[in-house]
């Protein structure tokens, strides 16, 4: 059983399973568990009204969640977004007693043309200035790794995680009971596997390596 969770913010959960789907890999919408989808059920639970600080491409995953006259603050990666302006309206609510909901921390994430600054710094700018601390909903909270294998009739110390994120990937999986695998691919970069205690249990040079091993020396 497989299950694609990201904390990607950049996209609806139907726009990434498209994307996937072009790439070739045969999968359906429930096999995907994003921290959209986690954050839009903590704001439903708190049954609070967001001003959404998140890419307009994953706007739709909040389709009917009320946002006037917000009252609550979620925050992904918004590049477009993470200007004075926006960000000042972002602290007065929270000044105001509003709860900051971030979808996760990243510090950075991989573009094309190199790393880039996450929703980490931001975040964490808003929590330095209004002396508060969010309310953190993805990778590496232990809730987002249990929620997502809630139906999959999984214990943790069942599963195994891969990632290229050593701390978000691999120590939150791990933290939480699962075997994490670290791929040196995407956003890793060298001795990444020495930035988490107990260290990842494997380090392998891609995916595909991760698979194999899984195959032959996990089933």
């Amino acid at each position: 059983m497989v299950r694609f969770v990201t904390n990607t913010t950049k996209e609806s959960k139907q726009d990434l399973l498209e994307r996937l789907k072009k790439l070739e890999f045969d999968i359906s919408e429930d096999e995907i568990f994003t921290s959209l989808t986690a954050a839009r059920n903590l704001v439903e639970q708190k049954q609070v009204r967001p001003m959404l600080l998140i890419d307009d491409r994953a706007l739709p995953d909040f389709t009917g969640v009320q946002t006037g006259d917000p009252n609550a603050v979620v925050i992904g990666l918004a590049p477009e977004h993470f200007h004075y302006q926006l960000l000042n309206q972002a602290f007065r609510l929270l000044l105001d007693g509003a709860p900051l909901i971030a979808i996760h921390k990243a510090r950075y994430y991989k573009r094309k043309d190199g790393l880039a600054l996450g929703p980490g710094p931001f975040v964490t700018a808003l929590e330095y200035a209004t002396d508060t601390k969010a309310i953190v909903v993805g990778k590496p909270e232990k809730t987002f790794f249990l929620e997502a294998l809630r139906d999959t009739g999984c214990a943790p110390e069942e599963a195994v995680m891969i990632g290229d994120d050593c701390r978000d990937d691999v120590g939150g999986a791990q933290n939480t009971g699962m075997l994490g695998i670290l791929v040196k691919t995407g956003k890793y970069r060298a001795a990444d596997e020495e930035k988490i205690n107990p260290p990842p249990y494997l380090t392998c040079e891609s995916f595909p390596h991760a698979v194999d091993h899984i195959l032959q020396n996990l089933l």
